[in-house]
């Protein structure tokens, strides 16, 4: 079923379960702030991300293109500045595809659908989850190896589609590589791609002992 969501189009890729903290400063976006605000029920306080394709967040040249499949989140949190800039908080919910976008209001409103993700509650599914988060500890090792400190922290998901989503928002990718995974058709392929990557970024350490480090399993992640 077609639904219309406010849009707000990011330099990032934003997964469902995973919360995103964001700044809000331009004027179209604030005014998604003050809107969703006007909504009594907090779960119905919901709009899209989609990534930008071409152009920039703010400037003069703006967006020019976005990303057909985004998702829904939900705004949990909203602190305000006294100069009407916001603080927010957002859990993604589901992924969706942008059919239409209108840009005449003082906010983008897109045209979307929903889209269902194939569960993968199989002996397969489990198995491809476990030998995934076996690579990614494998990987965490070998990345605090090279940092020189403890082994990095941070409890992951045991629900095959969750974990593919938490991974794909913590990994060292690209907007590319995190762009095609939400547009995986299922967690199986997410999981599969996930794990290709894992490899190659570790057969990068090994070649480049002195990568940057990066914060690896910390971005939280909700599965309500």
């Amino acid at each position: 079923m077609q639904v219309q969501l406010p849009i707000f189009p990011l330099n990032t890729v934003v997964f469902p379960g995973v919360t995103v903290p964001l700044h809000v400063f331009e004027e179209r976006y604030r005014a998604l702030v003050h809107h969703l605000l006007t909504i009594s029920e907090k779960p119905e306080r919901l709009f899209g991300i989609v990534a930008i394709r071409e152009g920039y967040e703010v400037g003069s040249h703006g967006v020019q293109s976005v990303h057909r499949v985004g998702c829904v989140v939900q705004m949990t949190s909203v602190d305000p500045y006294p100069d009407g800039r916001f603080d927010i908080e957002v859990v993604g919910r589901r992924r969706l595809r942008l059919d239409a976008l209108d840009t005449s209001g003082s906010y983008l409103v897109g045209d979307v659908e929903t889209v269902d993700e194939a569960r993968i509650d199989t002996p397969e599914g489990v198995h491809e989850a476990l030998r995934t988060r076996e690579t990614f500890e494998e990987y965490r090792r070998r990345l605090s190896h090279l940092r020189g400190d403890d082994v990095l922290d941070g409890d992951l998901p045991r629900d095959p589609e969750f974990l593919s989503y938490s991974l794909a928002a913590t990994c060292l990718l690209t907007l590319q590589e995190r762009q095609a995974l939400l547009e995986a058709s299922g967690p199986l392929d997410r999981l599969i791609m996930l794990r290709h990557a894992l490899r190659e970024e570790m057969r990068a350490m090994r070649a480049i002992p002195s990568l940057p480090a990066t914060e690896v399993a910390r971005t939280s992640w909700s599965p309500n």
